[in-house]
């Protein structure tokens, strides 16, 4: 054994964690692993948002006034394409002494930013529409708390580094922390002119306007004050932040339809997880979800990479390339890590390096390993990349390995999971809160527990290392594979199905009881393809009733479980990507009318939520004219929120890819609600590339193709 102990002394203190009050208006920027969270103003206070970098806060407040007054608020939004953040207002009546300010509402103040190479940009570009000359007295409040990820979020350390006194220039401040785990971290806020009056943590400028005139004022944050900002910097940045923002979301095939609505839908998805991928030395990386989770977790790199696979293969290539080289080489109960298994997460904070959280490079996911060897057997069906897969077969290999070790310890045959030591997740499939596994009693499982899902993504695992083993020329070995898979396969069947409810129970735990629960975690069963057909079926039926279904998507619980409460994060409330998940799951057994349905409930709360879905919302009914209602501290943008869409058009138009025979098959295809022509431009497949057109023609939906190089050909079922 090789156990990481925490460095200096006990763990962090959780205790009873309060996440800090969101806004409930938050714009978020991101480049690499630098990200900016602030409110509709363009201010941050201090609570959940800030400009953070590597897991760190470099700026904690950041606040602009006129006359010690925010101006008054007109709008602001983030650009469609994800690269500017504008926020426009005007000026309040500013106090007598201060000059010739002019009346209320003369002067318009607009503040646009912007991330590149990790820095922070900023324009305030103030306009006077008095027919006189004016004055306003304009003051920057700032701060750096360097404060990490986990302690933004509400945890309590027992210690922290040395903050120094800010060291105060002509036209910057420089903030600098000297962290516990030996890392300095600085932080520059410098601007274009030099302020007429400059302290530690604020800078006041007395800007003077001529008549339809206007000034412009440049600010720049980061790591070191570099050249000072300027107008041609801030163009000369800005130029390249479009143009990567542009080639990212180039990538892959694109999608149109003749719906106005739903192509926004469509481009804010897309721009959305142009805005998450990162360049990784592996290659792109989608990055979960802002402001907790701007980091790699395995899982959600799995499953948005399998959302969108059917049209950009090339990000399910750089997940797995990246947690392969991350695989776990050790036994770990700190870290809850065993040769074989697949990341869950990584942070580069100064707690995680420090270990009084374990998440620096965490393994405590038991659906992570198989999700991992599943979704490469989808990329090779997708690409028929085996010269890929050879490399990456020694981890796929490994990854196996550790399920098999896995179900050898159980007495079923089952992945369990029980944490290895205090400080890390008690719960760890996708509802890893700590109260989202338990029976029909209300009390919680004892471990370890078996979860359902898990066992369906351990079918998938099963059946690709027979797939691959088999193309290999191992056929004994394949055959083992195939049988692991049937086995599994039975077990699930026999031991999860409930027939008084005509649905899987949640959870096995230690004892082998099965958590009577009916939860949405069956729905990703469907995905596999482990159920019977007749119990799909059944399934289908509870999904859709009102139990399951708000009328925005399916709820994580059904309304009559214990512990069901619509505002929680697991227990009631509705995931994107978790009805996305159960839709393609169930198109594969044929159902149609009810994958449009969770189409349309999806884009219907797209269309009230500035066409983004976040990370999830609350499971209250649908009421006549009300919007979904918001979960308070939801990830916004959030990688398998955005992905859900394209996962939701491939259940509708039935379309599966197998690169090897370069055939696309469409199976019954169904077009959304309200669309009644949908193109695929540019669906590369091997070494060719093929379009396709969906119309909708009376009672059926006609499909064109047109291809271009190596002979592809669509193939039509029923």
């Amino acid at each position: 054994m090789n156990d990481l102990a925490p460095a200096h002394g006990a763990p962090v203190e959780w205790g009873e964690i309060e996440e800090p009050r969101v806004p409930q208006r938050l714009y978020a920027l991101k480049d690499r692993d630098t990200f900016i969270v602030a409110d509709s103003h363009g201010d941050i206070a201090g609570a959940a948002d800030g400009l953070f970098h590597d897991d760190t806060r470099i700026l904690s407040r950041w606040e602009l006034t006129l006359g010690g007054r925010s101006p008054t608020l007109l709008s602001g939004a983030v650009s469609q394409d994800n690269v500017y953040f504008t926020s426009h207002g005007l000026n309040r009546a500013i106090p007598a002494p201060a000059g010739p300010a002019g009346p209320p509402g003369v002067a318009h103040i607009e503040r646009k930013r912007f991330l590149w190479n990790e820095r922070l940009y900023e324009r305030i570009r103030l306009t006077n529409y008095a027919p006189e000359t004016i004055e306003l007295p304009l003051v920057f409040v700032f701060e750096a708390d360097f404060r990490d990820m986990f302690e933004v979020r509400g945890a309590r350390r027992r210690g922290r580094g040395e903050l120094f006194a800010p060291e105060v220039l002509t036209q910057s401040v420089c903030f600098r922390y000297q962290g516990l785990d030996g890392v300095g971290r600085t932080s520059v806020v410098a601007f274009s002119e030099r302020p007429d009056v400059i302290a530690a943590g604020e800078a006041a400028f007395r800007m003077t306007i001529g008549s339809e005139q206007c000034r412009e004022l440049y600010v720049e944050v980061g790591d070191s004050g570099a050249e000072p900002p300027s107008r041609a910097r801030f163009r000369a940045a800005a130029a390249r932040a479009r143009f990567a923002m542009r080639e990212r979301r180039r990538q892959g095939a694109r999608v149109t339809t003749n719906g106005r609505l739903f192509n926004g839908w469509l481009d804010k998805s897309r721009a959305d997880l142009a805005l998450l991928t990162t360049p990784m030395p592996t290659g792109p990386y989608p990055y979960a979800g802002i402001p907790w989770f701007s980091t790699c977790f395995g899982r959600d790199g799995i499953i948005t990479a399998w959302q969108i696979l059917w049209l950009e293969p090339a990000l399910a290539k750089g997940v797995l390339s990246y947690l392969a080289s991350w695989q776990a080489e050790e036994t770990s109960a700190f870290r809850d890590s065993e040769p074989g298994k697949i990341m869950h997460e990584t942070r580069r904070g100064e707690m995680a390096a420090l270990g009084e959280v374990p998440f620096g490079r965490y393994y405590g996911g038991v659906d992570t390993t198989p999700l991992f060897v599943a979704l490469a057997g989808a990329y090779a069906q997708r690409t028929s990349d085996y010269a890929q897969i050879e490399q990456w077969w020694p981890a796929l290999e490994r990854a196996a390995g550790w399920l098999v070790m896995m179900a050898e310890r159980h007495p079923l045959g089952l992945i369990a999971y029980a944490r290895a030591m205090d400080g890390g997740l008690v719960n760890q499939g996708w509802k890893d809160s700590g109260d989202s596994i338990f029976h029909a009693d209300g009390r919680f499982p004892e471990g370890p527990v078996a979860l359902v899902e898990v066992q369906g993504y351990a079918y998938a695992a099963y059946r690709t290392m027979a797939d691959l083993t088999a193309r290999r020329g191992d056929n004994a070995a394949a055959e083992a594979w195939s049988a692991r898979a049937q086995h599994l396969r039975q077990v699930v069947e026999e031991r999860f199905w409930m027939d008084e409810a005509g649905f899987y129970g949640i959870a096995l735990d230690g004892q082998n009881e099965l958590c009577r629960v009916m939860a949405s975690n069956p729905g990703h069963l469907l995905l596999t393809g482990l159920p019977r057909a007749d119990r799909a079926q059944l399934m289908a039926e509870r999904m859709f009733s009102a139990d399951f279904f708000s009328g925005w998507g399916l709820r994580t619980l059904a309304v009559h479980e214990p512990r069901y409460n619509p505002m929680s994060y697991h227990n009631g409330s509705v995931w994107p990507h978790d009805t996305a998940v159960a839709a393609l799951g169930l198109s594969y057994y044929g159902e149609r009318a009810g994958v449009v349905k969770l189409t349309a409930a999806l884009f219907e709360a797209a269309s009230q939520l500035d066409m983004r879905l976040p990370e999830l919302f609350c499971g209250f009914p649908r009421a006549a004219g009300e919007p979904p209602v918001a979960y308070p501290v939801a990830c916004l943008p959030q990688a398998w929120a955005a992905g859900s869409v394209f996962m939701l058009l491939q259940a509708c138009l039935g379309l599966s890819i197998d690169a090897e025979c370069s055939q696309v098959e469409v199976r019954d295809p169904v077009l959304p609600t309200g669309i009644d022509q949908l193109s695929i431009r540019d669906l590369r497949i091997g070494d060719g590339a093929i379009d396709l057109t969906f119309e909708r023609q009376g009672g059926r939906v006609a499909v064109h193709s047109n291809s271009r190089g190596p002979s592809l050909r669509v193939r039509y079922g029923g």
